[in-house]
């Protein structure tokens, strides 16, 4: 075998024994004997034995001691890419292009990334400044299969709400006036008048803005949501008996308790078909229990995706989407449940029971 560390390093990789690779370069490190190249072959190694965090660590301290090396900040980037710190990642394959703009691994490395946030359109603009290969041809199949979905990419919302997650309570109710908790409220008094001790549903609940209005109801409160970081500050409030971290329409599809109430406080936006989810709350509702949602108001027939790459339904299309699930509309109102760039959001304040 090669006297080359770096070759040796390879190698014990190419034949799946990263772990050991790991191991000898840092050893190596830790005794002065490797520079750059040995620290980004320990990343790779890292990375490759499944020890993510342990290759972030390495790849920030080889950008902390090569700030203006792409191949460094390429490291960094692939390790966040797969740490899935995708905002992080998206910035460090960007500088390192900057840096080096004719890093064409940086460019498909960066298309990965916004596919993964479910920003395809951002992918295919990428891959259209690479040349064709069976990888990005594949990939732009993918972003193109996004693009047609009849709902916005689980990635993308994630990615979405984890950088809303820091002020997004100021952000909707300073700026953006959000009111849906409180019209579904109203809603609640007109369709269910004076139910108490109530086992709720959050569906995508956010940071727990529809949780907290209907908390003084619940007996049991639980919370769904694809956004760790939305979790997490709903988690905080301490309100909720369970949250988890998931996409709705996989959470209600899976065995679980049945509810008096389950809310989606503008979160069916997110989503343009609504025939798998209104199944899915079928299944999960008791006798005599209720969905309670808005949503923003479409023309039509069907749904349509607007300028925000945000859903809108029409009145049409929810009431045959919900006898379809088996629901009956106990009530369906005109609403805002939100305003953008000041003005009123056109929507509906629906109720649909067993």
């Amino acid at each position: 075998m090669s006297d080359d560390p770096i070759a040796l390093a390879e190698a014990l990789i190419a034949s799946g024994r990263a772990a050991e690779a790991a191991q000898g370069l840092r050893a190596r490190l830790a005794a002065g004997r490797g520079g750059l190249l040995a620290r980004l072959t320990l990343v790779r190694a890292l990375s490759a034995s499944g020890q993510t965090q342990g290759a972030l660590e390495e790849a920030r301290e080889a950008v902390a001691l090569n700030p203006g090396t792409a191949v460094a900040v390429l490291a960094l980037g692939e390790a966040l890419l797969a740490a899935e710190l995708l905002p992080a990642a998206i910035a460090e394959l960007q500088r390192a292009l900057r840096l080096d703009p004719d890093m064409d691994v940086a460019r498909l490395r960066l298309a990965q990334a916004w596919l993964k946030a479910g920003e395809a359109q951002r992918a295919l603009g990428v891959l259209d400044t690479l040349e064709a290969s069976p990888q990005t041809q594949m990939l732009e199949q993918l972003a193109r299969t996004m693009l047609a979905a009849p709902r916005s990419d689980a990635g993308y919302v994630r990615h979405l709400f984890d950088q809303f997650a820091g002020d997004y309570d100021q952000r909707m109710i300073g700026q953006l006036g959000y009111t849906a908790p409180r019209i579904l409220l109203d809603l609640a008094s007109l369709v269910m008048p004076g139910r108490q001790d109530l086992a709720i549903l959050d569906l995508g609940c956010g940071t727990g803005l529809a949780g907290l209005a209907f908390k003084s109801f619940a007996a049991r409160l639980d919370g769904v949501d694809l956004s760790p970081l939305m979790v997490e500050k709903a988690r905080a409030r301490g309100i909720y008996d369970h949250l988890v971290v998931a996409d709705l329409e996989t959470a209600l599809a899976e065995q679980g308790p049945v509810y008096d109430l389950v809310l989606a406080a503008d979160t069916f936006v997110y989503l343009g078909d609504l025939a798998a989810v209104f199944a899915g709350v079928a299944g999960r509702l008791a006798p005599d229990g209720f969905l309670l949602f808005t949503t923003e108001a479409g023309e039509g027939e069907g749904f349509e995706l607007g300028p925000k790459r945000r859903w809108r339904h029409s009145e049409a299309y929810l009431r045959q989407a919900a006898i379809k699930a088996g629901l009956q509309v106990a009530g369906l109102v005109a609403a805002t449940p939100r305003h953008e760039k000041g003005q009123p959001v056109e929507g509906f304040a629906v109720a649909l029971c067993r």
